[in-house]
């Protein structure tokens, strides 16, 4: 018999596995893992402007899987530090793209 948190633990790491299995971005594998920002930036814009799926413009798709990831994914699962690098990757990610 199920419990009737079973539909809930099937579901709870939903979020990562959209991170893992994008349907618009083709991510570099471990790019929320780098410790380099600029690295991080320049593989998301990389990854956005290759991109034939995504709906927006290659700056909304990077920064919005970015902070997704930052907001979602990593949820509980980011140390401090590495966040820290992640909201630096944004501010490079603006800078990259000249916004």
């Amino acid at each position: 018999m199920p419990t009737r948190h079973a539909a809930r633990d099937k579901t709870k790491y939903w979020s990562g596995e959209v991170t893992k299995h994008s349907n618009a971005l083709e991510l570099e594998e471990g790019v929320f893992t780098w410790k380099d920002p600029a690295k991080i930036a320049a593989s998301l814009k990389r990854s956005a402007e290759d991109s034939t799926r995504r709906k927006g413009t290659p700056f909304q798709s990077a920064m919005s899987m970015l902070t997704f990831y930052i907001n979602r994914a990593g949820k509980g699962h980011v140390a401090p530090s590495q966040k820290k690098v992640l909201e630096q990757a944004k501010v490079e990610l603006r800078r990259q793209f000249d916004k």
